[in-house]
């Protein structure tokens, strides 16, 4: 069958509403340069932590909180919460004032430090947990990973297309304690638009 002609601009039209503080968010990144997953990605990680009744997140690189508020917004809907972490202190503090003026502060807690150190003295099990900090830091960060989710838990990896996560790409899809797949995307609005996104299932926790 025939496709729609000029899909990047057919699916630059179905790019999600969304409240007016994420869109002052995206502002502010595309004048400062911050790097956010911006609506798509946003909705999708919505949607997926809604679908599976996640209450217990974790998120690896806050940022502003463009991200946590997504992600608050499932979690609390099912009356669970958010941990986010992020190694620059400004970042945090705008993080956790845009989740106190979201409505999500009761729900998220921003942790400051560098990711690696605070994976360390976690416990878990979490529902679902979302990766996007340096990408040479998605490698190291993966057998922690492992350890805090449950059992079909679900881990969801931006930023996949970049050179520094190519390592951690063949190191997930070669990792028989998951059921991943990786898949190139159009993302409109996201930093790049032209990006990969990893889905995985933890299935094993030998």
């Amino acid at each position: 069958m025939a496709m729609i002609p000029d899909l990047e601009s057919h699916f630059r039209g179905l790019v999600p509403s969304r409240r007016e503080l994420l869109q002052r968010l995206e502002a502010e990144a595309t004048r400062e340069g911050i790097p956010i997953v911006g609506p798509v990605v946003g909705e999708l990680l919505f949607i997926l932590a809604f679908a599976m009744g996640a209450r217990d997140i974790l998120e690896l690189g806050t940022a502003t909180g463009y991200s946590a508020i997504y992600l608050t917004e499932a979690a609390a809907a099912a009356g669970g919460r958010v941990i986010s972490l992020e190694r620059d202190a400004d970042m945090a503090r705008r993080a956790r004032e845009n989740l106190v003026s979201a409505g999500l502060a009761a729900n998220a807690e921003v942790q400051l430090g560098d990711a690696q150190a605070l994976l360390a003295d976690m416990t878990g099990p979490f529902d679902l947990a979302f990766l996007d900090i340096d990408k040479e830091g998605y490698l190291p960060a993966l057998p922690a990973l492992h350890r805090l989710l449950r059992p079909g838990g679900l881990l969801v990896v931006d930023n996949t297309g970049f050179q520094g996560a190519a390592a951690f790409n063949a190191a997930l899809h070669q990792d028989r304690r998951w059921r991943a797949v990786n898949l190139l995307a159009f993302l409109p609005q996201h930093s790049p638009e032209q990006d990969g996104l990893a889905l995985a299932v933890k299935v094993a926790d030998c």
